[in-house]
């Protein structure tokens, strides 16, 4: 796998994938709703570039991610701008929209959540996210440009599962600090939804542009 398809993990937990960790963690059960968030993150993203490597491979590499022939660069521009400008329409409609924008309900919910509540919201987080399927898409036509197969994959789900895992490894690690913090970090998001809408479009624009 391209080392550059690394930063697309950023993308993968960006918004309320990351939002939805650091609300577990300020939950009943924090550690145990936690872990099973982030078992769900992890099979829906193994599940998810097994797809798209599949349909890859159905493609034939019809869509490399780094084609060589002028059609393939050439289609590979005409999707990048697509995918910029369609991406600045969101920027800009989370910043029109900034004063009546408000967090998605589910979210309020989680800090009831059970185990198997958090694992099912690990799984539809990812699987159900048109940026997390954009995502994987890419990764799974890299998988196959490659030829790695889905052990290429290895670092691409370690490094989503990774910051997936960062709000819970903060709890762990900083105890005391993290139960008083966590809750402000949720309340900051939550008020600042759009912003974080924003910051994905953002990030993802950058990854784009520049070949990510």
């Amino acid at each position: 796998m391209s080392l550059q398809i690394l930063p697309l993990a950023i993308t993968m937990m960006a918004g309320p994938q990351i939002m939805s960790a650091i609300v577990l963690v300020t939950a009943e059960r924090p550690v145990r709703v936690s872990v099973a968030f982030l078992v769900g993150v992890v099979v829906a993203t193994v599940l998810g570039v097994s797809i798209a490597g599949g349909l890859a491979a159905l493609l034939g590499g019809a869509v490399p991610v780094d084609g060589e022939s002028r059609e393939a660069r050439e289609l590979g521009k005409v999707i990048q701008i697509l995918l910029i400008g369609l991406l600045a329409l969101v920027v800009v409609r989370s910043y029109l929209g900034r004063k009546t924008a408000e967090p998605p309900k589910w979210l309020g919910t989680l800090l009831s959540a059970t185990p198997a509540t958090a694992l099912k919201t690990g799984l539809l987080v990812v699987l159900a996210m048109p940026s997390d399927v954009l995502v994987m898409l890419t990764v799974g036509m890299n998988l196959q440009h490659n030829k790695t197969g889905l052990v290429g994959a290895i670092p691409f789900v370690a490094a989503t599962a990774f910051i997936a895992a960062l709000p819970l490894l903060l709890y762990l690690v900083l105890h005391k600090r993290a139960i008083k913090a966590m809750p402000k970090v949720r309340d900051w998001m939550n008020s600042h939804s759009w912003l974080v809408n924003i910051a994905v479009c953002l990030i993802f624009i950058v990854l784009v542009a520049t070949g990510g």
